[in-house]
């Protein structure tokens, strides 16, 4: 009898982490598949690095229908965040270093830049 096949779902969301040897800066990549997006047309990440602002860049879409976008941000600290669907619905990201709860009675992301 051949061995069971194991199969092994892709993450719907993942961050990853470029620490930069020439200055204090972490080149953090920010990813939403598609199904995690639920059919958006758009998908920006607001939070502290971007001072929330509704009218940031949203992310790249791929062919896959997943979005991605990558941000410098400053190493040694810590940011909260947020994706926003369609300038509507939040979600938060599960690949987070952690979350935060907010005055909306919900809660923020947290990626850290502390080596």
């Amino acid at each position: 009898m051949p061995p069971k096949k194991t199969t092994y779902k892709s993450s719907i969301m993942a961050i990853k982490k470029q620490f930069l040897k020439s200055k204090p800066v972490c080149k953090v990549s920010f990813k939403v598949s598609a199904e995690e997006a639920k059919g958006a047309k758009k998908v920006q990440i607001l939070g502290d690095f971007n001072k929330w602002s509704k009218t940031a860049e949203g992310m790249s879409q791929l062919k896959s229908g997943d979005f991605t976008q990558t941000i410098e941000l400053e190493s040694g600290k810590e940011y909260q965040f947020r994706y926003l669907l369609n300038g509507k619905e939040w979600a938060n990201d599960a690949e987070a270093d952690g979350s935060v709860g907010n005055q909306f009675d919900s809660s923020n992301s947290i990626v850290s830049t502390i080596q």
